[in-house]
């Protein structure tokens, strides 16, 4: 199996990674022109800075992307005014998939079949427990 490169000469550079570089673009500009003062701004510029130099690269490590993202969203998430230009990051960053696994885990039953278990009754392992006092 070959690995696709954006850093290869010759080779077309990874159109996700452009349009990674293009949302954080924006974001950051919308985050210098916020007058608000936001105690996490150093934090959210630090990301968004670590989030460029990744869509340059062309890197697809997206579980590094996500927590990138993450410490954004929890620095300027509450920011309405900034919301859209997040938004468009999270679609980028979702753009490159999920992590290993994750997909196949999503789909999987939870207990090894669709019904549960023979006979058709639930798994009792498979239902909530009722919460103490209630």
């Amino acid at each position: 199996m070959e690995e696709v490169r954006a850093d290869r000469f010759g080779e077309e550079p990874d159109p996700r990674a452009g349009e990674l570089g293009a949302a954080v673009s924006r974001l950051r500009r919308a985050l210098a022109g916020h007058p608000a003062l936001l105690p996490d701004r150093d934090a959210a510029e630090d990301e968004l800075a670590a989030l460029d130099a990744m869509a340059r690269a062309g890197a697809t490590d997206v579980s590094r992307l996500r927590r990138s993202l993450l410490l954004v969203a929890g620095a300027v998430g509450s920011v309405s005014a900034l919301a859209p230009a997040l938004g468009d990051v999270r679609a980028a960053v979702e753009s490159f998939g999920g992590l290993p696994g994750e997909a196949e885990a999503a789909n999987e039953p939870v207990n090894g079949s669709a019904d549960g278990p023979a006979g058709g009754a639930p798994d009792e392992r498979a239902l909530p427990r009722p919460r103490e006092g209630a």
